[in-house]
């Protein structure tokens, strides 16, 4: 196997998914990228707020940036809006699959309906944006791709969301470990950042100042974290330096659990 390999283009592009939410991963994920000099694509459910976000980073950043609305659950859906946003952008060397769902209700409650609808959104459709990036990858001989798992895969729960979402996280980080061994030779590296308590909406709507110190006593840091910590650990993911890495779960989680 050759220990060289491709070098980065000085025109690169990150296809980010779930990057429209204001207080979400995804968005300060993209500021995070575009202040850096990367093209950016977006895939979330609103076409409109798609666009949007993506002309605020052109108009703010100076970066080239383009957005699509897409169902991340559908297959044919995000395989076209990547299709959009491969031929609207410079060559796609980053996908980091944010866009996901919570899920408060407990197991005794559950209904098959909210098992499939938080299994296909957080597991398949991080699935069907990896498959669809990977075959331009594999062209290219060169990519990066990072998934967002949580702490709550790992621990079994004991977060806001419960099961179903644990056991999708879970499946996230499978997923991340087989496609890493099954893409590395095609110079592709997957890696998994698997936050902990994040102050965003997710976490069930805005923090208090009183939840943000309940959650940080069981931290060995003072704080819960912040979108800005996951975005620059998925920026080290899709580095150019960071080609040695591959099937990692990386947790950024304030110390909530080490392993």
């Amino acid at each position: 196997m050759s220990e060289i390999t491709a070098a980065f283009p000085a025109e690169r592009t990150a296809i980010l998914t779930g990057a429209v939410s204001e207080r979400g991963i995804g968005r300060a994920t993209a500021i995070y990228l575009a202040e850096r000099g990367w093209s950016i694509g977006i895939i979330d459910l609103d076409d409109a707020a798609c666009k949007s976000v993506a002309a605020e980073l052109t108009a703010t950043y100076g970066v080239k940036a383009h957005g699509v609305g897409a169902n991340i659950g559908d297959e044919s859906s995000v395989r076209a809006a990547i299709d959009e946003l491969e031929a609207a952008l410079p060559q796609i060397i980053a996908l980091a699959n944010i866009a996901g769902v919570s899920s408060p209700v407990g197991y005794l409650e559950l209904e098959p309906e909210e098992w499939n609808r938080v299994l296909n959104i957080n597991l398949n459709g991080v699935h069907y944006a990896t498959r669809r990036v990977a075959e331009s990858m594999v062209k290219n001989r060169l990519g990066r791709i990072v998934n967002i798992s949580s702490v709550s895969a790992q621990r079994g729960g004991g977060t806001f969301s419960k099961t179903p979402y644990s056991v999708a996280k879970a499946g996230v980080i499978g997923l991340t470990r087989a496609t890493a061994r099954e893409l590395g030779p095609y110079d592709i590296t997957v890696n998994c950042v698997s936050p902990g308590p994040i102050d965003t909406d997710i976490m069930g709507g805005t923090l208090s100042e009183e939840r943000k110190d309940e959650l940080a006593k069981d931290l060995v840091v003072n704080r819960v974290g912040s979108t800005r910590d996951i975005a620059a650990a998925i920026h080290y993911f899709i580095g150019e330096d960071s080609g040695y890495v591959s099937g990692q779960t990386l947790n950024v989680d304030g110390g909530l659990y080490m392993h």
